[in-house]
């Protein structure tokens, strides 16, 4: 199936690099473990929104399909896992998410807008990770990935339309403020290897 990315891509400041792509393929043991625990923990980010705010009842629709469909995501990979004999475990998150999660803002409605915008990059980079995996996987998991483009590119448009609907003013300040700190988190160096982590320590910044 084909996906225009070109929305995926306009929204990030940067492509994945090169060096991450080239310690992904060699440590496919730790990547689709963390993939697991990362759809999983998408599934709770969207169930904890539609209890956090019930009066947005479109929003509540819309996450609880959302949902579902990150819970089958989780349940084929960890179908993956085993076909591949990898145990499912407890696996240390790495410091994207909670980075993106310092600049959310205190406050109502801003703490919803910020919220939906940050998942908004998250679904955004899932999706440039894995279209910029696609040429290194072996045929079954690069079938697996590439079945997986749409769906993420609907979660960002969804997360970024709804972030637009709720909001009283102009986002486009804590989108770049967003972009600018995603940015650096996938640039900059990383101590450990996970789906959303940065450039593996002491390799080059050289995008895909």
């Amino acid at each position: 199936m084909s996906i225009d990315l070109s929305p995926v891509l306009a929204f990030l400041a940067c492509r994945t690099p090169l060096s991450w792509c080239e310690q992904a393929v060699i440590s496919q043991d730790i990547l689709l473990l963390d993939h697991a625990h990362c759809e999983k923990k998408a599934a709770s980010t969207a169930i904890t929104l539609l209890f956090r705010y019930p009066e947005y009842e479109d929003l509540v629709y819309k996450l609880s399909r959302l949902a579902r469909e990150e819970l089958r995501h989780f349940e084929q990979v960890i179908t993956l896992l085993k076909k591949r004999h990898i145990p499912f475990r407890h696996l240390p998150p790495s410091r994207y998410a909670a980075q993106l999660h310092k600049l959310v803002s205190t406050h109502e409605p801003a703490r919803l807008v910020d919220v939906l915008i940050m998942c908004a990059f998250i679904e955004a980079r899932s999706c440039e990770r894995f279209a910029s995996l696609l040429p290194y996987l072996d045929a079954e998991l690069a079938e697996f990935y590439g079945g997986l483009l749409a769906s993420e590119a609907r979660h960002f448009e969804l997360y970024l339309k709804f972030a637009r609907a709720y909001a009283k003013f102009d986002i486009s300040e804590r989108i770049a403020a967003f972009r600018q700190r995603e940015k650096e988190l996938i640039e900059s160096p990383d101590s450990v290897l996970r789906f959303h982590s940065g450039v593996p320590e002491s390799a080059e910044v050289v995008s895909v």
